[in-house]
């Protein structure tokens, strides 16, 4: 090789080491962009974002006016974004420890109890979506400052929750919400799309009264290893650790018989997806691939109609993850949160 043709080569050499610096370099930015904030599970020892957090919330109990006292806690900087965070049935505030450990170092979690989950009481009007709808209207009014906007994060009925509330407060969606995320939820047909309950080939749905019936049943659960067995067939994948099982296992069985029956009974025969058509803000829909309580077709679904509409950011389908996708897959979860806070 002659000296001319070395030097070509060393230069065309540098030029493509030069180039493939700058993109590992922007794609470390865009990464830490990703993740400004936020504490990932392959940081921590194994299972930490699991356990109670060490930061102190503070508390705000608000009460309605049908006497009811809805539980809320709000961790981490006062002026930090806002994220707030409503769980499912049979669940609590708890749910969204991992949540919790993972963002509120830099963000302003806010979590409240379900009426008559947790520490929240039931009151006096019937149970059903009109009710979810005010209860994150109340929630929302007493932690969102008026110079900050929240991404709202439901998880099963957290997300019927906040389909219910556009759909009856549409005026707050874009003063509240810069985005939300709905997880492992639907609008309708619960009974209908559940995958939870085998049947024959010649049975391609579960009877309504069946399921209802089912899903009202205000059965105490009594800790054993076969209440934890089908507490990971109905709810987790088969992919879940003892950790999480465990984890979910402790927040559900504390959910009260009769609370778990009677909002059992009210979802049973939810019908919601008009409300889709008020929820105008950035919107990603998220499922895991084995989810049985609310299976992906009730994803795809909201995500089409989003489409359709304008408003959805994507949709996220989690391979091998159940149910309890937020617990299950908390990184990918928590990213998604973090993506939306960023846009």
């Amino acid at each position: 090789m002659t000296s001319s043709s070395r030097t070509i080569a060393f230069r065309a050499l540098a030029g493509a080491a030069g180039a493939v610096a700058v993109v590992a370099a922007a794609a470390a930015i865009r990464h830490k962009r990703a993740t400004r904030g936020l504490t990932l599970s392959t940081e921590v020892a194994p299972n930490e974002l699991l356990r109670t957090p060490d930061l102190r919330p503070d508390v705000t109990e608000i009460l309605t006016d049908d006497g009811a006292t809805l539980y809320v806690r709000a961790y981490g900087p006062v002026d930090g974004d806002p994220i707030v965070l409503s769980h499912g049935w049979t669940c609590s505030t708890e749910y969204w420890y991992p949540q919790v450990n993972a963002l509120a170092g830099e963000y302003r979690v806010i979590t409240y109890d379900q009426r008559g989950h947790g520490r929240s009481s039931v009151g006096s009007l019937p149970l059903g979506p009109d009710v979810l709808a005010d209860d994150l209207s109340e929630v929302l009014k007493a932690t969102v400052r008026d110079d900050k906007k929240a991404v709202l994060v439901g998880h099963s009925m957290g997300g019927m929750s906040i389909m219910a509330w556009a759909g009856r407060h549409a005026d707050e969606v874009k003063k509240y919400a810069s985005a939300v995320l709905l997880a492992s939820t639907a609008c309708d047909r619960l009974v209908a799309e559940t995958t939870v309950i085998p049947l024959p080939n010649r049975f391609p749905r579960v009877p309504v009264p069946v399921g209802r019936a089912v899903l009202s049943t205000p059965v105490p659960l009594v800790s054993s290893p076969v209440m934890t067995r089908a507490l990971q067939y109905v709810s987790m994948s088969p992919n879940a650790t003892r950790a999480e099982v465990q984890f979910c296992e402790n927040i559900v069985r504390d959910c009260k018989p009769r609370i778990r029956g009677g909002w059992g009974a009210a979802l049973s025969g939810l019908d919601i997806h008009e409300a889709l058509d008020h929820l105008d803000v950035p919107t990603t829909v998220l499922v895991g691939s084995m989810d049985r309580l609310t299976p992906p077709v009730h994803a795809r679904k909201l995500a089409r109609v989003l489409d359709e509409a304008g408003h959805l950011e994507r949709l996220i389908v989690l391979p091998g993850v159940g149910h309890m996708s937020s617990v299950e897959s908390i990184d990918e979860f928590d990213k998604e949160i973090v993506r939306l806070r960023n846009l």
